[in-house]
Formats: structure tokens, sequence, C-alpha cells
């Protein structure tokens, strides 16, 4: 599958030129642009929701969601590069549709497990805990 198809890559690229273009520290003109490219890992944590990317150096900005969720830069030449579980490596969501990054954000909110999951996923039981106490 191609990761960065070429009209996702040109989105990207201008949404980078625009901010770039009109945003310093004297006349700050930020525009928040939506996320036009989803990437994961298919086997493993990390989420990645991208809306601008630089050509000259292949550093793409947008929501990293790794154990938690943080806006920031990532290079894709490392996330392209990465090899996880059985050799698989990042994937493109190809039925990702644009979306802001607070909507990413919302939709990646972890909620917390309750003590009955921490539990089952621990394969013990409430009553085990309590019977050694």
């Amino acid at each position: 599958m191609i990761i960065l198809t070429k009209a996702i890559k040109e989105k990207l690229i201008a949404n980078h030129k625009h901010h770039k273009e009109y945003w310093n520290d004297e006349h700050p003109k930020y525009k928040e642009f939506k996320a036009v490219l989803k990437l994961f890992n298919p086997t493993g944590i990390g989420t990645w929701y991208l809306s601008e990317l630089d050509p000259e150096t292949n550093i793409a900005f947008g929501l990293c969601c790794l154990h938690e969720e943080e806006l920031g830069y990532v290079s894709l030449d490392e996330l392209l590069g990465f090899k996880g579980q059985l050799g698989l490596g990042i994937e493109r969501d190809r039925y990702f549709k644009p979306k802001t990054l607070e909507e990413c954000k919302q939709k990646e909110k972890l909620t917390p497990m309750t003590e009955e999951e921490e539990y089952r996923n621990a394969g013990i039981t409430k009553e085990e805990i309590n019977k050694n106490k």
C-alpha cells in the first residue's frame, strides 16, 4: 500500500507552506489545519494524525498518540522505516476522512480501565487478592 499518495502529500505540504508564510512572532496568524493523514502501527501502540509536512526535512506536524495524545513533530522517514512485530511497518488508514486535530484527540481519548478490567487483564480475581492479604 502507498503510505503517502501524491494528493495527500501535496495537501500536507500546502498546509505547511501556508503556516510558514503566515506565522511569525510579530504578526501570528495561526490557522489550524485538519489532519489529512492517519497512520497507525498495526501490531501495537501508535497512531499519528498529520496535518502538515515540511518537504525539505520530511518532518510532519500533527497529533501523535502513543501513551498519551500530544501535538508535535515527527519524522516521516523514521515512521516509515519502523518495523514492528512480524516485520510489519506503519500503515495508512485508507478510510480516514479529514478531521480537526481536536476531533482526532477526542476519538483517541483513552478511558481508564475499571478495577474489574484490570483484574481480568492480569488473569486474577479480586477475591484472590483479598484472600492473600
